[in-house]
């Protein structure tokens, strides 16, 4: 059966197609993607039978990928891949540091790069024996100013390049404290000068963070971030900052040959 004179290929029909294909990746990229098809079909305002088509057609190149036990579609490998080039040398590095460090502590870590003014989670090694984790899928994009990843990341740039990345208007906290340019650059300040970065419920309730930035000898920059419930948190977080400074320092030092 041809297909409907809309979703033909011609001069405009190439370039119908890529901004389907946008939408449908930038809906997988939201924090709660994974979707069923019904489901990017009402994100994207799409046809389901198009919403298939395209999926079918990216997840041949890896750019989705559907979970065999829900049926639900994510990002896909060769799109994490695409986020992450020129950073592959440190991501590997880091890939079993980051586990034997999940395994020390028996908390979940995270990697994740800057995309933007958001930070892109690329890579993770969840908590071996912990039945309450406070997990980002990997493929999410969230906002680097609510996140210790993000802040951790954002230190590392001069304060135009901050300036740019940030959104006219900040969401405020999940307490309903307004959030400002002025008063991020200032605790950006602080994480410039300790290494550190801090979340404590600022995106999600019940859930705070540490995170540090390894840097390359070429300054390429990825965060390597601790989650846990709050529970935990104030017990933890002395032990998982150090940690995360040592591992820090280690790479480092590594990565320059040291």
């Amino acid at each position: 059966m041809p297909r409907p004179r809309s979703e033909q290929e011609g001069p405009d029909g190439g370039m119908q197609v890529i901004t389907r294909a946008a939408a449908i990746l930038g809906a997988l990229a939201e924090p709660d993607g994974g979707h069923s098809l019904a489901r990017l079909a009402q994100r994207t305002g799409l046809p389901k039978t198009t919403v298939h088509r395209i999926c079918t057609a990216l997840e041949q190149v890896g750019y989705v990928h559907t979970d065999p036990r829900t049926g639900r579609r994510e990002l896909g490998p060769s799109l994490l891949r695409l986020a992450v080039v020129g950073r592959r040398d440190l991501i590997a590095v880091l890939q079993p540091a980051m586990e034997r460090l999940s395994v020390e502590l028996n908390e979940t870590v995270d990697l994740g790069v800057l995309d933007g003014g958001d930070v892109l989670f690329v890579a993770q090694h969840t908590a071996p024996e912990r039945a309450l984790m406070a997990i980002a899928r990997v493929g999410v994009k969230l906002p680097a100013y609510t996140l210790a990843s993000g802040k951790a990341l954002l230190a590392q740039l001069p304060r135009e390049e901050i300036l740019r990345r940030l959104p006219r208007r900040m969401e405020p906290t999940l307490d309903g404290r307004p959030r400002t340019r002025e008063g991020l650059l200032r605790e950006l300040d602080e994480v410039e000068a300790s290494g550190l970065a801090f979340e404590r419920e600022e995106l999600r309730h019940g859930v705070c963070a540490v995170a540090v930035a390894i840097r390359d000898v070429d300054g390429r920059a990825a965060s390597v971030a601790v989650p846990m419930p709050a529970s935990r948190f104030a017990e933890s977080e002395e032990k998982v900052a150090a940690r995360l400074l040592e591992l820090r320092d280690t790479i480092e030092a590594r990565l320059r040959g040291a």
